[in-house]
């Protein structure tokens, strides 16, 4: 299988959730280990916990 190329995030172009996806990881310390290895490299607990994390500010910006 081809792996994928090693591209740079660009940020501008990145829809509302994704860059929300990114700073929860920054948050949480595992920006680093997601640039360098990509969304894989993370475990379904950590992935989890990010999408809960998501899931909550998304709902506290709808009652806002």
């Amino acid at each position: 299988m081809a792996e994928k190329e090693n591209r740079p995030v660009r940020w501008q172009e990145l829809e509302e959730e994704d860059r929300l996806k990114y700073e929860i990881a920054g948050e949480l310390g595992l920006l680093d280990r997601v640039m360098e290895q990509g969304w894989k490299s993370l475990s379904s607990k950590e992935t989890g916990r990010i999408g809960g994390l998501v899931a909550r500010r998304r709902r506290r910006e709808e009652k806002n």
